[in-house]
């Protein structure tokens, strides 16, 4: 494999960190390439503005259409280049941070608003039909993901009947709307829970879980989401009402699976 290891964490003394040097190591034992981008290290800039694009700020800037011209025409800020040329070279894509909030770190938001941009990330279209090629297809098609995450909460309140929800549901916007969004297939997460308090026997484990995941990535399954072009979805990109389903059906992110997802190794 050829890893890029995207870290969010402020101390790389810290779990999180003690989690990554592992993983680096593990992949060079077993022969991988890997890149790493420690973002509070690097002191990533998490926001996006005109000057991304060095686009003229009197005039308003829509986004999408500033970031694909900027892409194309070589404009993009240097540090965004620098990401993007990472994520080309890379085929697989470690997503590390400790879940804050029930989401990402700010910082991490941020370099998936900057770097992800339309020409980049997505804005394909299928010529033969219009269709934008996007969930399961797209311009990241062919690379994998993990997202490796550790949360204060304990295991259980991370399941589906937890106060916290399911880990699956809480990793939805990243999982399936950027990754999977983006045409990456997507491993099933890596949980670290109970991260404040761990233990030398605690973090022996998770250590361990790690180092597994890892060796086992290139053939592990990755989560069955639904891909957009590939007939679940009408026109309106709304489910088909006659797709088979159990009863009663599924709704909200669960509705976008094949099939239920692996419960969240713990």
């Amino acid at each position: 494999m050829k890893v890029l290891w995207l870290f969010a964490h402020p101390d790389q003394r810290s779990l999180s960190g003690a989690l990554m040097t592992e993983g680096l190591r593990t992949l060079d034992a077993h022969g991988h390439q890997h890149r790493v981008s420690d973002l509070y290290a690097m002191k990533w800039n998490p926001v996006l503005d005109a000057a991304d694009y060095a686009h003229d700020p009197a005039h308003r800037l829509h986004v999408g259409e500033a970031s694909q011209r900027a892409y194309t025409e070589g404009h993009l800020a240097p540090d965004i280049r620098a990401e993007q040329e990472k994520l080309t070279w890379a085929d697989t894509l470690i997503v590390q941070f400790p879940l804050w909030w029930y989401g990402m770190p700010a910082i991490l938001k941020g370099w998936f608003d900057r770097v992800f941009v339309k020409g980049f990330a997505f804005g394909l279209t299928d010529p033969a039909t219009g269709r934008p090629l996007r969930y399961g297809d797209g311009k990241l098609t062919g690379k994998r993901a993990l997202v490796v995450t550790t949360a204060g909460a304990r295991a259980a309140t991370l399941g589906p009947r937890g106060v916290n929800g399911d880990l699956n549901d809480l990793l939805f916007p990243l999982q399936h709307g950027t990754l999977w969004y983006t045409g990456m297939s997507v491993a099933p997460p890596l949980l670290i829970p109970a991260a404040d308090r761990t233990t030398p026997t605690a973090y022996a484990t998770a250590a361990t879980r790690l180092r597994e995941r890892l060796r086992t990535l290139p053939t592990t399954d990755p989560l069955p989401f639904r891909h957009q072009n590939g007939g679940d979805y009408d026109d309106d990109l709304l489910l088909h009402p006659d797709l088979p389903q159990p009863s009663p059906p599924p709704t909200g992110p669960a509705a976008h699976y094949t099939a239920p997802p692996p419960p969240v190794h713990l």
